[in-house]
């Protein structure tokens, strides 16, 4: 089934958006700075519902039979 380009793109944005979160989570956590880590990560928890809608709306869109 062919994809569209639009949510393609869309899902690869919010992927790099995820790990640069990762990174920032990682290294505010090294200096201990433990609010910027709540503040990262939560922001990193969001984006996966984000995801899965887009993905979830790209089948629906295409009419994939979501039960196979």
């Amino acid at each position: 089934m062919k994809r569209s380009h639009l949510h393609v793109a869309i899902l690869c944005v919010i992927l790099a958006v995820n790990v640069v979160l990762t990174q920032l989570v990682v290294h505010q956590y090294f200096f201990q700075n433990y609010a910027a880590v709540l503040i990262y990560g939560g922001f990193n928890l969001l984006l996966f519902p984000v995801a899965v809608f887009v993905y979830k709306h790209d089948r629906r869109q295409r009419g994939v039979n979501t039960h196979e």
